[in-house]
C-alpha cells in the first residue's frame, strides 16, 4: 500500500530535475501524476515513461488563465486534485543595481506569483472535498541571502510568507500548506555546467553533510508533507540542506572537519 494511493498530484516544473524525481517517487507511492511544465518534449517523454497514471499538461505557472484551463482538464480526467507541489522556479544572476526590471519581474512572476496562482486555482477543489496538501518548494534562499540573486531571494522570502498565510487561511478548511527548503541539489538548476557529482561535492565541504543533495532527497521531504504522515503539520518549514544554514566552520577552532576551509573559498 502506497502513501499516496489513488491521489492526484500536480507537480509544477515536473519535467526534469527535482520535479521529475518527485513525480517518479509519487507514482511509486500510488499517486496519479500531472507533470505541469513549459518544457513540452521532456514533460511528454516523462509522462510516457511513467505510464497511464501520469499525464503532461503544458503550464506557464505565471498565467492565471493557463492555470484555470489546467485545473479543468485535470478534474475532467480524474475528478479530484489532492496534492499540489509548487516546484517550478527560475533564477536570474545579476547584481541588484544592474538588474533590469523585466528580469526582476519575471523571477517574481514564476517563483512567487506562480505558486499563489496555483494555490488559488486548486483551493476550491480541495476545500470542496475537505482534503488536500500543498507543498511550496522554497530554498535556503528564504533563510539567508547571496549576492547577485536579489530577485530570487525576494521571491523566495515572499513565498515563505505566502506559505504561512495560506496555511492559516486554508488549514481550517481541510487544506494543509507547508514548505520545503532545499539546499544545493544536483539538478540542472544548480549544476549548470553539468559537472560530475564528485566535482559538485567539493563545493559543499564547508557544510555539515559534505556533499551536494540529490533530487530524490527533496522528493522524500515533499512526499512526507503530501501524505497523511504529516497530518498535524500546517505552515511548517522543512529544511533539507545538508546543514548549509547551520553556520560556518572555523578551522582554527575544535570540532571542524579537516577540509572545512576548502568550502569557504
Amino acid at each position: 500500500m502506497g502513501r499516496l494511493d489513488d491521489r492526484v498530484a500536480i507537480i509544477t516544473g515536473g519535467a526534469q530535475g527535482q520535479g521529475a524525481a518527485t513525480a517518479r517517487l509519487f507514482l511509486n507511492e500510488g499517486a496519479r501524476i500531472v507533470i505541469a511544465d513549459v518544457r513540452e518534449d521532456e514533460g511528454k517523454a516523462l509522462a510516457e515513461e511513467l505510464g497511464e497514471r501520469a499525464c503532461f499538461i503544458r503550464l506557464d505557472v505565471s498565467d492565471e488563465a493557463n492555470w484555470q484551463s489546467a485545473i479543468g482538464s485535470i478534474t475532467d480526467r480524474w475528478n479530484t486534485i489532492d496534492v499540489l507541489i509548487n516546484n517550478a522556479g527560475i533564477v536570474h544572476i545579476a547584481a541588484l543595481v544592474e538588474m533590469e526590471r523585466k528580469d526582476f519581474q519575471r523571477v517574481l512572476d514564476v517563483n512567487l506569483i506562480g505558486p499563489w496562482l496555483g494555490i488559488k486555482a486548486v483551493a476550491p477543489v480541495m476545500i470542496a472535498q475537505c482534503r488536500g496538501s500543498i507543498v511550496n518548494i522554497l530554498s535556503t534562499g528564504a533563510l539567508w541571502s547571496m549576492n547577485s540573486t536579489g530577485a530570487y531571494m525576494a521571491a523566495k522570502w515572499g513565498l515563505r510568507g505566502l506559505t504561512k498565510n495560506a496555511a492559516m487561511e486554508l488549514g481550517w478548511q481541510g487544506v494543509r500548506v507547508n514548505g520545503v527548503f532545499p539546499g544545493g541539489v544536483n539538478t540542472p538548476f544548480a549544476n549548470i555546467g553539468n559537472k560530475s557529482t564528485e566535482e559538485m561535492n567539493k563545493l559543499y565541504v564547508g557544510q555539515t553533510i559534505q556533499r551536494i543533495g540529490e533530487p530524490e532527497e527533496i522528493a522524500e521531504a515533499s512526499l512526507f508533507l503530501a501524505s497523511d504522515a504529516s497530518s498535524y503539520m500546517a505552515g511548517s518549514e522543512l529544511t533539507v540542506d545538508g546543514g548549509m544554514t547551520l553556520g560556518v566552520f572555523h578551522d582554527y577552532l575544535p570540532g571542524a572537519p579537516p577540509n572545512a576551509s576548502e568550502g569557504q573559498d
